[in-house]
């Protein structure tokens, strides 16, 4: 089974302070000042987007940015399944089967944080990598 697809939306936040004042600081947006261009997370210092690209809202106001403009890295999977089923006789069976889940160990990141206060553009997490598993059947 293989499975491309675009990345989840990136929710982009500013949760510690209240500049709009409103009284919830989980409402707030920070403003978009430059052009967002996300870059490679496999090199060493780099974020996945550049931060640098919003500031914080305008007091009394809700930033400009909207909430999920762009999108986090995509998903690149291969799972493989093969299967052997031997006859021993008519009534009797034995099957083995081996499973690789991302066979080729491609990396799969997670997004990287939205919030303006927090690791903005940061990627701190990853999904699995590859898993292989082999298991027997006997059938009687």
């Amino acid at each position: 089974m293989t499975r491309f697809t675009g990345g989840f939306p990136i929710p982009i936040s500013e949760t510690a302070d209240d500049f709009s004042l409103t009284g919830s600081p989980n409402t707030d947006e920070p403003d978009l000042v430059g052009k967002v261009h996300t870059m490679d997370p496999r090199k060493p210092g780099h974020f996945f987007f550049n931060p640098d690209a919003f500031a914080a809202g305008p007091l009394g106001q809700f930033g400009n940015a909207n909430r999920q403009f762009f999108h986090g890295p995509g998903i690149n999977n291969f799972d493989v399944s093969l299967t052997k089923k031997t006859r021993i006789t008519e009534s009797m069976a034995f099957e083995i089967k081996a499973e690789f889940f991302n066979l080729f160990n491609h990396t799969q990141f997670n997004n990287p944080d939205g919030d303006f206060n927090g690791q903005m553009g940061v990627i701190t997490k990853a999904r699995d990598p590859r898993i292989g598993q082999i298991s027997g059947k006997f059938y009687f």
